[in-house]
């Protein structure tokens, strides 16, 4: 059997290994043991020792554990109650008004946090509640949750996006200022179908109880000035120092880490608990997603040394398409690779590099082919049978049926998938903003 074959039938046997319920990292770690060995002899040790070191000095990997340690101080303070509760007091009277509140906090949470589970989790917990005394719609506002929540993986700082940038040799820069639009597009697309439901179908969103939204113009006011600012302040540091070029990223992730204590200890939020628990949190999130990072990228060299990746890029080439027909079938490839995997980072680090220098021959950027993966694998997130988004809101809402949710999932999934196509067709949504701020 040829090498490339060999890489083939190593590939064919994760994607088995994972549907029968095997653990991501460890059948990685294993399968390319056991085919290296089989392909490489020896030399397939050598490329272990050398992988895992160079995923443990890579400095810019210090920021997603930056970022996350940034997440976790933010969800467990609790700051954006305070927002959600003035938005609700200002427009309760209008039907739809929750989601469009859901919507635009877990617009800011992402941006905050950059974690999807952490945004499904506190958006959850903040806005479930009232949805079901509302009598909101349940398939719809789980439907609203998990989609917002998922913008955590796209708008920056995405943690994902930090793991793409050197896996395609872009900018970090670059990509956060190139994913900010395209998230945008993605929020006001659920905006739209939101509200243009609750308007022709009020019982989908209510107006919500005249004791839900009574209560001073000023105190509503305050409350949601005071649930703004210290999000909009921590963003402005964090993805301005990025942007502007102040700090690299693993120093604006370490400048937002610090805005966060510094947020919750003004509020008076900061205890040891808090600590602990952002603390654990930080270091379970951090391991798994560097022990995964090292995983993959040892699975991806036994892989490449196979020359699989050049015998899939033949193939593919071959193909009787033009450019934007090849690069839809790459994404819907990702997209399809969402599904099982249920995790984004043996996707960008093993199956991304192979399809890059395909889409660099066809002559489309780097930096428009990673914002794409991320949207596409954001839309991955809702998508059954794994869907870690709807796990996550089933936790810590447990009277929404797991199968309700999926259904209320449904059509956000479609949206975003709406919103991959329009950013294929018009690519300078993505470019737009690199281009006005770095030039060509």
């Amino acid at each position: 059997m040829s090498l490339d074959i060999l890489g083939l039938v190593m590939l064919g046997s994760l994607f088995a290994a994972i549907m029968l319920g095997f653990p991501i990292s460890f059948t990685l770690v294993s399968l390319a043991m056991i085919f290296g060995y089989i392909g490489l002899g020896g030399r397939v040790f050598n490329l272990l020792t050398y992988q895992v070191f160079h995923t443990m000095t890579d400095q810019i990997l210090a920021a997603v554990t930056l970022f996350l340690l940034m997440g976790y101080i933010l969800e467990q303070a609790g700051l954006m109650t305070r927002f959600f509760k003035g938005f609700q007091l200002l427009f309760g009277s209008m039907r739809g008004s929750l989601y469009l509140g859901t919507i635009i906090a877990a617009v800011m949470f992402a941006a905050a946090t950059g974690i999807v589970g952490a945004s499904v989790t506190i958006v959850g917990l903040m806005a479930a509640p009232h949805m079901m005394k509302s009598g909101y719609s349940p398939r719809i506002s789980a439907g609203t949750i998990a989609a917002g929540g998922t913008l955590g993986i796209l708008i920056p700082p995405s943690v994902m996006l930090v793991v793409i940038g050197p896996t395609l040799g872009v900018s970090i820069m670059q990509l956060f200022a190139g994913a900010i639009l395209p998230g945008l597009l993605l929020a006001g697309l659920f905006l739209i179908f939101t509200m243009v439901l609750s308007y022709f179908k009020p019982e989908f969103g209510p107006p919500l109880p005249v004791e839900q939204r009574s209560g001073s113009v000023g105190y509503a006011l305050r409350e949601l000035l005071m649930g703004i600012i210290p999000p909009a302040g921590l963003i402005l540091a964090t993805l301005g120092s990025i942007l502007t070029g102040f700090a690299t990223p693993t120093e604006g992730a370490a400048i937002g880490a610090v805005g966060a204590f510094l947020i919750v200890i003004l509020h008076g939020r900061f205890n040891l608990k808090l600590l602990k628990g952002a603390l654990y949190r930080t270091a379970q999130s951090a391991s798994m997603i560097l022990f995964l990072i090292a995983a993959a990228n040892f699975f991806a060299a036994v892989f490449s040394r196979f020359g699989s990746p050049q015998f899939i890029a033949d193939f593919l080439l071959q193909l009787p398409v033009g450019p934007t027909g090849l690069l839809l079938i790459v994404l819907g490839f990702i997209f399809l690779l969402g599904w099982p995997l249920g995790c984004w980072v043996p996707i960008v680090v093993i199956f991304v590099p192979i399809f890059a220098p395909i889409m660099a021959d066809l002559g489309i950027s780097m930096l428009v082919f990673g914002i794409l993966v991320a949207v596409t694998l954001q839309t991955a997130w809702l998508s059954p049978p794994v869907a870690l988004s709807a796990y996550f809101l089933s936790a810590v809402v447990p009277e929404w049926k797991l199968e309700d949710i999926y259904i209320g999932m449904f059509p956000f999934m479609m949206l975003q998938l709406v919103g991959v196509i329009i950013l294929v067709l018009f690519p300078k949504i993505i470019t737009f903003l690199p281009t006005l701020m770095y030039g060509q």
